[in-house]
């Protein structure tokens, strides 16, 4: 006789509550069961810990007699460290789908073209100002400093042709 550690389910409808129970893995679900050795209520809060409640003493007992917990209950017992608790082996499970990988990538792609967007902005104003700062500035201030040199030069200019000559 082959046993399991699993839930059975209780309460009304919409209203789920079920009980952990050692049963012969041939019985169904909410058919007969050996012991009740704990309650798991799904409506409860996550941190409640009334949400999970078992008699750890029972539990030992029937994994030493060679019982098997499901996947769900073996989790619960996984927090305590009664039971060593695996996920499961289908990695393809999580995977999305195509239609989902789809959006992930054009998603991706207006995010990239944003934050490209967004460098080329903080880039270009930050060089554009100061430079259009500069070439404004540049002739007001060079436009006088050019006409005094100029006239400062051609003096000079004449003046040094004068004496080469």
């Amino acid at each position: 006789m082959s046993l399991k550690i699993r839930l059975a389910r209780g309460g009304a409808k919409k209203r789920p509550y079920y009980n952990i129970v050692v049963a012969d893995s041939r019985m169904p679900r909410d058919g007969r069961f050996i012991e009740k050795v704990g309650a798991y209520n799904p409506l409860l809060a996550k941190t409640d810990e009334k949400r999970v409640q078992y008699n750890e003493d029972r539990v030992k007992h029937w994994l030493g007699v060679g019982a098997k917990p499901t996947d769900r209950v073996a989790r619960f017992l996984s927090v305590n460290g009664l039971y060593d608790w695996k996920a499961g082996n289908n990695p393809k499970k999580g995977e999305p789908g195509e239609k989902a990988k789809e959006r992930l990538e054009e998603k991706r792609e207006k995010e990239e073209a944003v934050k490209a967007a967004a460098e080329e902005a903080k880039n270009a104003p930050a060089e554009e100002p100061a430079a259009e700062a500069a070439e404004d500035a540049a002739p007001a201030e060079d436009a006088p400093a050019e006409a005094s040199e100029d006239a400062d030069a051609a003096p000079a200019e004449e003046a040094a042709e004068e004496k080469a000559e």
